[in-house]
């Protein structure tokens, strides 16, 4: 079972992890998101809640620099921040995992948590081996996944919620402290959701902040510390767990 929390530690007087303000995009005359302002903290997992329209996605498309916005700054550790391009969101130690993963079926999950990245030798040649042990080494220590075996089993073999891991593994390793998880329970099975919510717990306690877009409230407050409600393009409340209920939250999104 995963442990509810409360609000996480954070260190007095210290700036946010990462700081969006005053957020503007527009599309024609629809109104997409109308100065958000958004936070993430230290070994925090914040709940990016609302119904559909609320504009989550165009933020958590903008926070990872697919979509540019027509008003904003951006701030990592209270210094201004670069995210206009996917590479530089990255470079921001922001990772987006999408609802549909973005791994690739046919490829083992060796290849997929290197692509890319793959180290070669002077002649140019994939060091295979270091790239087998490390891609265990990344599978043990991060999320030590049930049922996987061996790192050259092809992703298409796993079940929803080890690729989940196995995406959630790969950004860790590559040094990204801030993980955007879209929808990441919304296709899986009981057990899986459990093992989901659980690593988005222990991510925060190694020191990696998780943002959770969900629809599912209930999932939301199991394990997030605190609370981003959006509605018609605008960040409606930002509450601390211990200071709201299942019923507020609930109420704020339907009333909005």
């Amino acid at each position: 079972m995963v442990a509810e929390t409360g609000k996480a530690e954070a260190v007095p007087g210290a700036p946010p992890l990462f700081e969006a303000r005053n957020i503007s995009k527009s599309y024609g005359h629809v109104n997409a998101l109308m100065n958000v302002d958004f936070h993430v903290g230290r070994n925090e997992v914040v709940g990016l809640l609302g119904d559909n329209g609320a504009g989550k996605s165009t933020l958590i498309k903008i926070l990872s620099g697919v979509v540019i916005p027509d008003e904003g700054k951006f701030f990592r550790n209270g210094k201004p921040a670069d995210i206009s391009s996917r590479r530089r969101s990255e470079a921001a130690g922001i990772q987006t995992i999408y609802q549909d993963i973005a791994l690739v079926g046919s490829m083992s999950i060796m290849r997929n948590i290197f692509a890319g990245r793959e180290p070669t030798n002077a002649l140019g040649f994939l060091k295979m081996r270091q790239m087998r042990a490390t891609s265990m080494d990344i599978l043990d220590s991060y999320v030590r996944i049930a049922g996987i075996t061996s790192p050259d089993l092809p992703v298409e073999d796993l079940s929803g919620g080890q690729a989940q891991a196995v995406a959630i593994a790969r950004a860790v390793h590559f040094k990204r402290d801030i993980l955007l998880l879209d929808e990441p329970t919304s296709a899986l099975s009981v057990r899986e959701t459990e093992k989901v919510l659980g690593i988005m717990r222990e991510l925060a306690e190694s020191g990696v902040s998780c943002v959770f877009v969900t629809h599912n409230i209930y999932h939301a407050f199991r394990v997030c510390d605190r609370f981003v409600v959006m509605a018609h393009g605008q960040s409606v409340k930002s509450v601390a767990k211990a200071d709201t209920s299942l019923n507020e939250l609930t109420d704020l999104i339907m009333t909005h």
